[in-house]
């Protein structure tokens, strides 16, 4: 507990319910209340700047002062602070977006249904896949599959399609319908003296198998993130989705690919789908949309979906879905200014440019006893953290290393993110190899004395 605690803390404490925190110890705990931020940096009240390694949560991309989509927030709310989209009405920034988003999207998504969040937007499509079969009138044709340790939001639908057991347990989660299949880490589920190209095939086997098991004709749709996020930066080996998508399609399933975090110039391209080849029937965008400086989120649709959305609409006079902030003008307004400064700075050529740096850095730490991978994709990355290097095994979960080394990181002015037996990072897009050096010097300070209070074998 902190020794004199802030007004702030206390109120924190008092009333303040903490997503994916600790809420028994919270009470003494407490939260590191953040209250400015300025470019790559966040500081808490106390005066501790910290280089956020993690861009708050995967999202703020262009940093934490951003000029420009203070001013568009501001010219917006000048303007039409508020309007929405239901009943055949619409306004400019939606409209504006829209287009935007559809025109840097891979080909053949051509509609945009938006809303709030990416737990949001993944929700919508588990409906929209409902609803489409329905339409062809397949009304068996209803279970989605996704994947273990990927994660999709934690809405009771995007929830079920998360892989990860903390996010079900007491919540009565997964929901019916909603199936998993192989996490495609070599690293963590490669059999002895498995080729990576050998992976990619059992693991495609094994989707082909379960979609013959369960019957292709109750099958609808298969949902994955071109790398897991929160599931601890997972990049699929080469080959994989090749053989998944060759399997969709022989069985007739609908694509969905979640670029909530992957989207925007992230992995170092505009979309993941782009930088590993995907083509997706549906696909979810989020958090970048807006560098998260407003809520809003997309799911971008092809017109086949969108054809079988106006037959509906045929059938039962309206599309009955939708939200009430959904594509609210300052959010949108916000989002296309933030792709506007994405395509004037060339964010993504950024990216190219410094992720080599990136991971030059952290492939130096691959020779820590506490490493056993760096893994990732543009200014996205991950260092898994082992006790035994040779056998792959990792520290007994109530070490809690991960959290022990995210903290330690902090007391050295950066902030990363602990996931089960690994690191995250996942800095802003503006990161230059400043920014680099302090983030990766931060962090092998912490696995420093990582070692030397856990200890591990070489």
């Amino acid at each position: 507990m902190t020794q004199n605690p802030s007004a702030n803390w206390r109120k924190d404490v008092a009333h303040v319910v903490h997503p994916y925190s600790n809420l028994d110890a919270h009470d003494k705990r407490g939260p590191v209340v953040i209250v400015r931020g300025d470019g790559c940096y966040v500081e808490d009240e106390n005066g501790n700047r910290y280089l956020e390694g993690m861009s708050g949560l995967w999202c703020a991309s262009l940093g934490f002062s951003e000029k420009r989509l203070v001013d568009a927030a501001m010219a917006q709310f000048n303007t039409l602070p508020y309007y929405h989209l239901f009943n055949h009405r619409s306004h400019p920034p939606g409209i504006a977006l829209a287009e935007a988003l559809t025109a840097i999207a891979p080909e053949g998504l051509n509609h945009v249904l938006f809303a709030n969040s990416g737990s949001e937007a993944n929700d919508a499509a588990v409906k929209l896949v409902w609803y489409y079969n329905n339409q062809l009138g397949r009304p068996q044709k209803k279970k989605i599959i996704s994947r273990l340790y990927g994660y999709h939001g934690v809405t009771v639908a995007s929830g079920s399609l998360t892989g990860l057991v903390h996010v079900h347990r007491d919540f009565d989660l997964p929901i019916a319908q909603v199936l998993h299949t192989d996490c495609p880490s070599l690293y963590h589920f490669g059999q002895p003296g498995e080729t990576e190209a050998q992976f990619a095939q059992r693991l495609a086997d094994n989707l082909e198998q379960l979609i013959l098991k369960e019957g292709p004709e109750t099958v609808a749709a298969f949902i994955a993130e071109p790398i897991n996020g929160s599931g601890g930066v997972i990049v699929p080996p080469a080959g994989y989705f090749e053989r998944v998508q060759a399997i969709l399609k022989k069985y007739d399933v609908l694509f969905i690919v979640d670029e909530v975090i992957t989207g925007f110039g992230r992995t170092g391209q505009m979309f993941g789908s782009d930088a590993l080849k995907l083509k997706p029937d549906m696909m979810t965008v989020a958090k970048g949309l807006s560098g998260a400086y407003q809520p809003i989120s997309g799911l971008l649709l092809t017109d086949a979906i969108h054809e079988a959305l106006k037959a509906g609409s045929r059938k039962h006079g309206a599309f009955a879905h939708g939200l009430t902030y959904a594509a609210h003008p300052v959010a949108a307004a916000v989002a296309l200014e933030t792709l506007n400064i994405y395509r004037e700075r060339k964010i993504v050529e950024h990216v190219q440019g410094v992720a080599p740096y990136f991971f030059e850095r952290l492939d130096a730490l691959a020779g820590h006893p506490l490493v056993g991978e760096v893994r990732g994709m543009g200014l996205l990355a991950a260092v898994e953290i082992t006790a035994d290097k040779a056998k792959k095994t990792p520290f007994p979960p109530e070490a809690a290393i991960g959290a022990w080394i995210q903290a330690k990181a902090m007391e050295h002015g950066v902030i990363v993110r602990a996931i089960a037996n690994c690191v995250a990072m996942c800095p802003p897009l503006i990161s230059e190899r400043k920014h680099i050096d302090e983030l990766v010097d931060g962090l092998a300070k912490a696995l420093d004395a990582a070692q030397a209070h856990f200890g591990a074998r070489n």
